[in-house]
C-alpha cells in the first residue's frame, strides 16, 4: 500500500501584530498555502500581539493531541480604571485611586492557582446559546458562570506609576483581562488590561514564529506535521508497520508511554499519532493517505 502526505499538511508558527484579527492570520495563510482546512490552538484579541499555533491541512486533526500548558503572557495592567471589556478597547466604567503595592501583592497571591474564574463580560463564552459578547453589545446582562482555570505564576512584576507589568503562566482557558479587572477589584481599585503578548504556548515559542508580513510576503515554510508533537516519544516505523497503520490496526508497543508520535523510518514523516492499548499502539489520527 503507498502512501502519501499532503503538501499542505503541517505546522505554522505565527507572530500576530497588534490591530489584526486571529482570523486575519488564518485567512493569509489559506493564501500562502493554498489549504482552507485551518485550525488554531487559541486566538488573540486584536489588540494583543504574539504566537499563534496553527494547523493546516490533515494536521489540524492533532489539535486535540497537541500540548498546550503553559501558555505564557506579557502583561501590562493599567490600575486605576475598570472598562466594560475589562481591556484597553472598553469604555471605562468605573475609576478608582489606584492601589498600594502591598494590596498588589497580596491580590497576586490570590489570583494564584487554582481559580473559579468569571468570564469577561465580551466574550464568545455562551449562556442559553447566546454569545456573551453579543449580548453586551445590545446592553443585556448575562449572567456568566465562573470557570475552573489555573494561574501558575505570575513573574517579573514591576510597577511604573499607573502600570502593572508581568509574565504570567496559565493554563488553557484563562482570561488574562479578567485577572486584570480581579486585580483590581481585590486590591479595593480598579484595573484593566493594557497591552497583552502570547509568548509561549506549551512547547511552542514566539522567537521561532514568523511574522505576519513574511506569510503574506509568500516566501513562508509549513513545518512538518512531526513538529507538532514533540512532547511525546517519536517512535520510528517499519514499512510493514506502516502499512498496518494506514489500515488502521495496531502495532506492537515496546515503551512505557501514554501516547506517541510513529514515524516512518524511511521518510522521518509523521505517520499517526497513537495512544498505547495493552502491548500495542492504537492510531489515534492517521497523517498519511493512500495513494
Amino acid at each position: 500500500m503507498k502512501a502519501r502526505a499532503e503538501k499542505a499538511d503541517g505546522l505554522l508558527l505565527v507572530d500576530k501584530p497588534a490591530g489584526v484579527t486571529s482570523h486575519d492570520v488564518v485567512l493569509a495563510a489559506r493564501r500562502a498555502f493554498g489549504e482552507s482546512r485551518i485550525g488554531h490552538a487559541g486566538t488573540l484579541d486584536p489588540f494583543a500581539t504574539g504566537l499563534l499555533v496553527l494547523l493546516l491541512g490533515r494536521a489540524t486533526r492533532l489539535l486535540p493531541h497537541l500540548d498546550g500548558v503553559p501558555k505564557e503572557y506579557e502583561a501590562a495592567i493599567a490600575l486605576g480604571a475598570e472598562t466594560n471589556t475589562d481591556d484597553i478597547e472598553g469604555e471605562v466604567i468605573r475609576e478608582a485611586p489606584p492601589p498600594s503595592d502591598g494590596a498588589i501583592a497580596e491580590a497576586i497571591r490570590t489570583l494564584t492557582g487554582n481559580l473559579a474564574q468569571i468570564p469577561p463580560a465580551f466574550s464568545a463564552k455562551k449562556v442559553d446559546g447566546q454569545r456573551a459578547y453579543k449580548a453586551a453589545r445590545a446592553g443585556e446582562e448575562l449572567t456568566l458562570a465562573p470557570a475552573n482555570v489555573t494561574v501558575f505564576e505570575w513573574r517579573d512584576v514591576t510597577r511604573d506609576g499607573n502600570t502593572l507589568r508581568a509574565t504570567i503562566a496559565c493554563g488553557g482557558g484563562t482570561y488574562i483581562r479578567a485577572l486584570a479587572r480581579d486585580l483590581g477589584r481585590l486590591t479595593g481599585s480598579a484595573a484593566h488590561l493594557a497591552a497583552l503578548r502570547r509568548t509561549r504556548s506549551g512547547p511552542f515559542r514566539v522567537e521561532n514564529a514568523l511574522t505576519l508580513d513574511e506569510l503574506r510576503g509568500g516566501g513562508a515554510q509549513l513545518r512538518p506535521a512531526l513538529d507538532a508533537l514533540p512532547t511525546i516519544p517519536h517512535v520510528k516505523v517499519t514499512a510493514d508497520d506502516a502499512d498496518r497503520i494506514l489500515r488502521g490496526m495496531t502495532i506492537a508497543r515496546d515503551m512505557e508511554s501514554s501516547a506517541a508520535a510513529l514515524v516512518d523510518e524511511r521518510s522521518g514523516a509523521l505517520v499517526a499519532f497513537a495512544e498505547a492499548s495493552g502491548p500495542s499502539w492504537q492510531p489515534r489520527v492517521v497523517m498519511l493517505k493512500v495513494g
